[in-house]
């Protein structure tokens, strides 16, 4: 009886290991601005979120404590969008 248990538990113990780095790959493209003087900027940041609404949330902090007012998540997506998104990020490449 404790055999099956213990073949559960190490099935239960892979799937959640194969889960957790799903959502480290999850990265949101965004807008962000700063006032007197106007400066806004394109930007890529990974985000746990996988969702629009969870990348806002999560961005607004991260770029407010550097200054900066989230205009908006344009999209969030897998690690297969980075290197198009690098070029116009710039120095905003995964940089909050």
């Amino acid at each position: 009886m404790t055999r099956p248990i213990a073949l559960l538990a190490a099935a239960l113990a892979a799937v959640l290991a194969l889960a957790a780095p799903a959502a480290a790959d999850c990265y949101a493209d965004y807008k962000a601005k700063q006032d007197d003087p106007l400066r806004l900027h394109y930007g890529v940041a990974q985000v746990s979120a996988c969702d629009k609404g969870g990348a806002e949330a999560e961005l607004q902090p991260r770029l407010a404590s550097a200054g900066w007012t989230l205009l908006n998540v344009l999209s969030v997506f897998g690690p297969e969008g980075l290197e198009e998104r690098k070029g116009s990020a710039g120095d905003y490449f995964l940089r909050y």
